[in-house]
């Protein structure tokens, strides 16, 4: 699936480097659908994850360092050549994995144990 650059205010928030905005929203109730979405090249430093589903999203070059993103879906997503430095991952995910990704462009695929 090719990622999407989404209408979703919410999401155009997060493409505008606005994330203190979108968290504030978040955090007032506002809804995001983040499914495959296009963050190539976008800064998340700052992003209160919790919860996300970010499935099959697209995140090259993006900067993710110093995120939570343990509590978030990441089935399917690429992080190719992000900046990931400090991000905690679901425990689901193995090193291996993220590494593949980041590496490789390879779709992040959990582990089933």
């Amino acid at each position: 699936m090719t990622p999407r650059i989404s209408n979703d205010p919410m999401y155009q928030l997060l493409r505008e480097g606005k994330v203190k905005d979108f968290n504030d929203r978040r955090l007032l109730g506002e809804t995001v659908d983040l499914t495959n979405c296009d963050f190539r090249n976008v800064d998340l430093r700052g992003l209160e994850a919790q919860g996300l589903d970010l499935s099959g999203s697209y995140f090259r070059q993006a900067d993710l360092r110093g995120l939570d993103l343990s509590d978030c879906q990441l089935r399917g997503a690429s992080i190719n050549r992000a900046q990931v430095s400090g991000t905690l991952f679901p425990h689901s995910l193995s090193p291996q994995e993220i590494l593949l990704s980041v590496q490789l462009g390879t779709r992040l695929r959990y582990s089933e144990v």
